[in-house]
């Protein structure tokens, strides 16, 4: 028994092999970063233990490569200087989720080109392009983003010439969405949660920020204490700031995708703006999701990768 266990994690870590050397050929790691996982991984199969070894890498790199005068410095797109906790999770995740592609493959979301980093990504780029969908950003795109947290992809989407209301309850993210939007044009931070009605909500800390999540537990429950928030619907937020119309939704709301998507059934039936929604949260996410997409609005096409939904309607397919 003990050798067809370790005959196991010897299969395990030869077959991380060849997934690093996919890595370093799409520009995930370096080959030194690689070898740094690889041996991280080695010890985690053997020994449980987590150096993060790579992640420490990969920050060191991308402080010489992005960092200037106390800024990330991401092409056109800007960032404020973080803190350590932030920096683990930007480094191991959000960086590469939101910038990777444009950063390292022309900002070209076309399927057959970026297929390989849906499986290789924490959670897959926020942008897809193929014959069903084209859930890319524009010059001029109005944009919700929900769960915004330091501000990363409005970042981007600024740098893309986009206008983004970014959302974000969490006091410490907030902050940090503020400097950002400083460094930035055209981000509006709001204070607030999206959900499915106008209300007060409890925010549970993760294990960092990012992580947080807006739970209906008491503040005795199992996650402790956690900070009260402000919820609101995209309905009424479209509504009481006069947008003209909404045209791209990005959302990565632990868990409350299916209460934004419920409190924004107006703007997708009128609007059909395209959708870039976070499916891993809960185990049906999938399905409910998509299910509220096409109760909105069933002229939208909706295609599901692991863990992310891409939603778009065909110009002049949208219910008027």
């Amino acid at each position: 028994m003990r050798f067809k266990i370790i005959l196991k994690k010897l299969k395990k870590a030869w077959n991380l092999i060849f997934i690093g050397i996919h890595c370093v050929h799409i520009k995930y790691y370096t080959l030194w970063e690689f070898m740094l996982l690889y041996a991280n991984s080695v010890m985690i199969n053997f020994t449980h233990k987590d150096l993060r070894l790579h992640i420490k890498a990969k920050s060191k790199r991308l402080k010489k490569e992005y960092f200037r005068d106390g800024v990330y410095e991401l092409k056109e797109a800007r960032l404020p200087s973080l803190s350590s906790a932030e920096t683990i999770s930007f480094v191991s995740n959000n960086i590469d989720n939101t910038f990777l592609v444009y950063l390292k493959h022309g900002d070209c979301y076309d399927e057959a080109k970026i297929n390989a980093l849906y499986t290789l990504l924490p959670e897959g780029p926020y942008g897809l392009r193929n014959e069903q969908v084209d859930v890319t950003l524009s010059p001029g795109d109005i944009v919700l983003d929900a769960g915004s947290w330091i501000g990363d992809f409005a970042a981007y989407a600024s740098a893309k010439g986009a206008i983004t209301y970014a959302f974000e309850p969490t006091n410490e993210s907030y902050e940090y969405l503020l400097q950002t939007a400083k460094l930035n044009k055209n981000i509006y931070p709001v204070k607030k949660g999206l959900g499915n009605k106008k209300t007060v909500g409890l925010l549970a800390k993760g294990d960092h920020s990012g992580a947080n999540a807006i739970v209906s537990e008491s503040v005795e429950g199992p996650h402790g204490e956690g900070q009260h928030v402000e919820i609101t619907t995209v309905d009424d937020f479209v509504k009481e700031n006069g947008l003209a119309r909404v045209d791209f939704i990005k959302a990565d709301i632990e868990g409350y995708e299916r209460y934004m998507l419920e409190g924004a059934q107006e703007t997708l039936k009128k609007f059909a703006p395209k959708l870039a929604i976070c499916t891993y949260h809960l185990p049906d996410d999938p399905d409910v999701l998509e299910k509220w997409i096409k109760k909105a609005n069933p002229a939208y096409n909706v295609v599901q990768k692991e863990k992310k939904l891409y939603a778009s309607v065909h110009l002049g397919s949208a219910e008027s």
